[in-house]
């Protein structure tokens, strides 16, 4: 593999890797299911431009119960993450089409050596 195919960005203000909402950069174990899935659920609203009462509101539940969810410090039942999936209009397998890829790549980053360690670009506001 190339080394331009490894490289990885890292916005240092907020200790994300990738785009706009990205995920967190592993520091220990792998990330908790509930924790993966609230970063999707909260990227997708952020991206919608909606706040938490909006969705909360649409759902049923309170916002705070929500912000728990997307924090990952709740687990939802499965009937709680349609309802936010259905609110949001992400249909539950690309939920779990992103959890799959996440966790996948938090794994390949944790696993790697130091030989193969990605090159990384700070890049300045």
């Amino acid at each position: 593999m190339a080394a331009a195919d490894r490289s990885v960005v890292i916005d240092i203000r907020t200790r994300r890797a990738g785009g706009k909402h990205g995920s967190e950069i592993p520091d220990g174990p792998g990330p908790l299911l509930r924790e993966v899935y609230g970063e999707i659920l909260r990227d997708e609203r952020l991206d919608q431009d909606r706040t938490l009462h909006d969705v909360a509101r649409t759902v049923g539940m309170s916002k705070q119960y929500l912000s728990e969810v997307e924090r990952g410090r709740k687990e939802p039942s499965s009937e709680m993450l349609r309802s936010v999936c259905d609110a949001l209009g992400l249909p539950v397998e690309h939920l779990l089409t992103r959890a799959v890829r996440r966790i996948t790549a938090s794994r390949r980053i944790a696993t790697r050596r130091p030989s193969e360690a990605p090159r990384v670009e700070l890049l300045a506001a």
